[in-house]
């Protein structure tokens, strides 16, 4: 999959920039706090979670102002702000849209939806709240935004550890220094406030849209007993507690959450072998086996050389491993068994 850019303006002109992939009805992806459209899709773990939701649907993402692709506005981040631009890209797309809201995303999706009850067809709220005040105590809140905003690196390292406590080490490293990408340290620390600051619990009563509520049972971000109250707080809305400790989407058991999400908007589950790679990616482990390069791999099966190095990253994800030379061994221990 190749993702395709664009942009929108909101009513006061804010520019917002978008990335859709996949083909099919809308899924609108609004992001948790910092988010780069471009640096996100060459992250892999990242990639390979927006593949996944993207099999049979049009996944849509963007950048909120001061993020990524899209540029500040110089005024301060708020909820009214955020839902314009959530209005912007919903404007741009044809008919009722499923809408999903990650972390700081998931009260924005929910008041989008409670002032949009014909133009949700269904709604995902993954690692949410209702109350910002409620997600962690003062002091650590205070501690949080200083570090942010006098030592951005050392406070995008610090956040990567509690969001993603499960992810691997380079994995990690990366988060932290996409961080640091998506903007400057005044705006994380704006929009981190503003995630605090958030209380759509007046909002909720007024959603109609079939919600799912989906949260990680031991998530260091968010607590639990906030997406019970998201639950609670909306009619008939399904609550699923899955295992894991790890705030991203990507980080953790990635494949039980997509496999939750696509079967709560009816899209089909990916059909994978026992060992959980695709039959193209075991087309791929085959000839990394053979020792191929990227290059070599993409000439024989006839596509490009970034697609070939792609598959590989996500067979390296999926299988646990951190070579290809891992690769290569799992492949032929599966083909030669002893």
């Amino acid at each position: 999959m190749e993702q395709r850019l664009g942009r929108v303006e909101t009513a006061d002109g804010t520019v917002v920039a978008y990335a859709s992939v996949g083909v099919g009805r809308p899924l609108i992806y609004v992001s948790g706090w910092l988010t780069h459209l471009q640096l996100g899709w060459e992250l892999p773990a990242e990639r390979a979670l927006y593949e996944t939701l993207a099999h049979g649907c049009r996944l849509v993402r963007y950048d909120r102002a001061g993020c990524g692709l899209t540029p500040g506005t110089g005024r301060p981040p708020s909820l009214v702000s955020e839902l314009a631009q959530l209005d912007a890209v919903a404007a741009a797309l044809d008919g009722p849209v499923d809408l999903m809201g990650v972390s700081m995303g998931a009260p924005v999706a929910a008041a989008w939806a409670a002032a949009h009850p014909d133009g949700v067809r269904r709604l995902v709220l993954y690692g949410g709240w209702a109350r910002g005040a409620e997600v962690s105590p003062p002091a650590v809140r205070d501690h949080i935004l200083g570090l942010v905003e006098s030592h951005w690196g050392l406070g995008s390292e610090v956040l990567t550890d509690i969001f993603a406590p499960d992810a691997d080490g380079p994995t990690r490293a990366g988060a932290a220094r996409y961080q640091r990408a998506c903007s400057s340290a005044a705006t994380a620390r704006a929009l981190l406030a503003l995630s605090y600051d958030l209380d759509v619990t007046d909002l909720l009563g007024h959603v109609r849209t079939p919600t799912l509520v989906v949260h990680r049972r031991d998530d260091r971000a968010a607590p639990l007993a906030q997406a019970q109250v998201l639950a609670a707080a909306i009619d008939d809305a399904e609550l699923v507690v899955l295992p894991g400790r790890s705030h991203l989407p990507y980080a953790g058991d990635r494949d039980e959450l997509v496999r939750t999400v696509r079967r709560f908007l009816g899209l089909p589950l990916a059909r994978r072998g026992a060992d959980g790679l695709t039959p193209r990616q075991r087309q791929v482990a085959e000839l990394v086996s053979r020792g191929c390069t990227n290059r070599e791999i993409a000439t024989r099966l006839g596509i490009d050389e970034r697609s070939a190095e792609g598959h590989v990253e996500r067979i390296l994800l999926r299988l646990g491993f951190r070579s290809r030379a891992q690769i290569a061994a799992w492949y032929s221990a599966r083909r030669d068994p002893v």
